[in-house]
C-alpha cells in the first residue's frame, strides 16, 4: 500500500512539473508537410514556416477563394437553376443533379463543407458567366490581395490536367486571413454540419464538414481541407484561444492533422493577447468657435495586441492629438489616437473620441450703429 501511495504521489508531482499538453519547440523536420506556415491572424505575423514560399498545388483549398467571391457577389438567398453542364465534374460532390434549384449560400456550404466540385463549377457559371471568366476573377482578386505566387486555373482545385494551378503556404495563409474577416464566410467555414434545402423541388438534406479539426482541436473555427494525387493532403485551419487568433497552412502533408495540432499548440504557448497600458486615457482640448472653450475626450476602447510574452514590457505609446479643434464637435467623434509600438512597428491603435457635444457659438454680426439702436431701445423700454 505504501508503495502504491508513493507511486501516486510521484505521478502527481511529475504532472505538476510537466503539464499535460504543454507545447514543445519543434523544427522543420518534425512537420510532415512539404510546405507549412503558422501566422497570427490579426497582424499577419509569421510564427513558424517551412518552405512557405515554394509554389505547390493546393487542391480543394482553392475553394476558399471561390466561396469568398460568391459571397461578395451578393444575392445569397435567391434561388436559381444550376448550369447542367457545369455540375458534370468528377471528385467530391454536394450531390447536385440536372435542373437542381439552389442559392449561392447553399453552394458556399457545398464548397466549404463536403468540398463539392459541382458546387464550385455551378458557382463559377452563376457569378462569372462561365468557368473561364470566374477564374479570371479569382486571379484578379489574388493580385488585389498581393498573392503574387498564386495562380488559379479551376474554381474547384482539380489539378490533374495542369501544372499552372498553384499557390504557396504563405499566400494561402494570407488568403484565409482575408476570408475569415468576412462574417458570412467565417460562419460557413466554421460549421460542422448543416441542414439545407436544394433540389428540384428543393428538399431538406444534411451536409457534413470534412475538416475534423472543428471537432477535435480546441478553438478551431475553420477553414478547409483539400486533396488530389498531385497536391497531396492540404489543410488550412483557423483557431482562437484566449483572444489569440492563429491561421495554419500545410501543403502536401501526410500527417496534416498532427501537424496542425502541433503547430497550433506551439503558437498558443508562445503568444498572449495582452491589454496595453499608457499613462493617460482622458484628455482636455481647446475648442475654437464653440460654446464651451474646452472639450473632454477619452479612449474609446481599451487596446489589445497579440504578442510574444516577453514583448509586452517593451511596448511604448505615443499620443496623436491636435492642439485645438473647431466647433461643432459631435458626441463620440474621433479626435485623435494613441499608437502602441514595438520598436518602430505599430501593433495597436486606440481611438480618442469626444465625450460631449459642443455647439458652435453664435456670432454677433451687427454693426456699431445697430448696437447703439439696440441699447437706446433697451433704455426706452426700461
Amino acid at each position: 500500500m505504501k508503495r502504491i501511495i508513493t507511486l501516486i504521489l510521484s505521478v502527481c508531482l511529475l504532472i505538476g512539473i510537466y503539464p499535460i499538453g504543454k507545447a514543445e519547440a519543434f523544427s522543420e523536420g518534425d512537420i510532415s508537410a512539404e510546405s507549412a506556415i503558422l501566422i497570427e491572424a490579426d497582424s499577419g505575423r509569421v510564427i513558424f514556416e517551412k518552405n512557405a514560399h515554394e509554389r505547390r498545388q493546393m487542391a480543394s483549398t482553392t475553394k476558399i477563394m471561390s466561396a469568398l467571391l460568391c459571397i461578395e457577389s451578393g444575392g445569397l438567398d435567391e434561388y436559381f437553376k444550376v448550369d447542367n453542364e457545369a455540375i458534370k465534374v468528377e471528385g467530391s460532390s454536394m450531390g447536385l443533379v440536372e435542373n437542381d434549384i439552389v442559392t449561392k449560400r447553399v453552394l458556399c456550404y457545398g464548397m466549404l463543407l463536403p468540398s463539392g466540385n459541382d458546387a464550385a463549377n455551378a458557382t463559377a457559371v452563376k457569378v462569372g458567366g462561365s468557368v473561364e471568366n470566374f477564374v479570371a476573377m479569382m486571379n484578379r482578386r489574388a493580385q488585389q490581395m498581393g498573392l503574387n505566387d498564386t495562380h488559379f486555373v479551376t474554381p474547384s482545385g482539380l489539378d490533374d490536367d495542369t501544372d499552372d494551378h498553384y499557390s504557396t503556404a504563405y499566400d494561402m495563409a494570407m488568403l484565409a486571413r482575408e476570408c475569415m474577416k468576412n462574417e458570412t464566410f467565417a460562419e460557413i467555414a466554421g460549421t460542422s454540419s448543416v441542414c439545407l434545402e436544394y433540389g428540384n423541388p428543393p428538399y431538406r438534406r444534411w451536409l457534413s464538414n470534412s475538416n475534423k479539426l472543428l471537432e477535435t482541436c480546441e478553438g478551431v473555427n475553420g477553414v478547409k481541407t483539400g486533396f488530389t494525387d498531385k497536391a497531396g493532403r492540404c489543410l488550412i485551419s483557423s483557431c482562437e484561444r484566449n483572444g489569440v487568433k492563429l491561421i495554419c497552412v500545410t501543403l502536401n502533408a501526410p500527417n496534416d492533422w498532427q501537424d496542425h495540432n502541433r503547430m497550433l499548440n506551439f503558437g498558443f504557448s508562445q503568444l498572449v493577447h495582452a491589454e496595453l497600458e499608457c499613462d493617460y486615457y482622458s484628455f482636455s482640448i481647446k475648442v475654437v468657435g464653440g460654446k464651451s472653450p474646452n472639450l473632454m475626450c477619452s479612449v474609446k476602447d481599451r487596446p489589445f495586441a497579440t504578442l510574444y510574452a516577453d514583448e509586452v514590457q517593451n511596448i511604448t505609446s505615443e499620443v496623436i492629438l491636435p492642439k485645438f479643434v473647431y466647433a461643432p464637435i459631435a458626441l463620440g467623434e474621433k479626435i485623435g489616437e494613441i499608437r502602441f509600438l514595438l520598436g518602430d512597428e505599430v501593433v495597436a491603435v486606440a481611438e480618442i473620441c469626444s465625450n460631449e457635444y459642443v455647439e458652435t457659438e453664435e456670432v454677433d454680426n451687427k454693426g456699431v450703429l445697430d448696437k447703439i439702436r439696440d441699447k437706446i431701445g433697451e433704455f426706452i423700454n426700461d
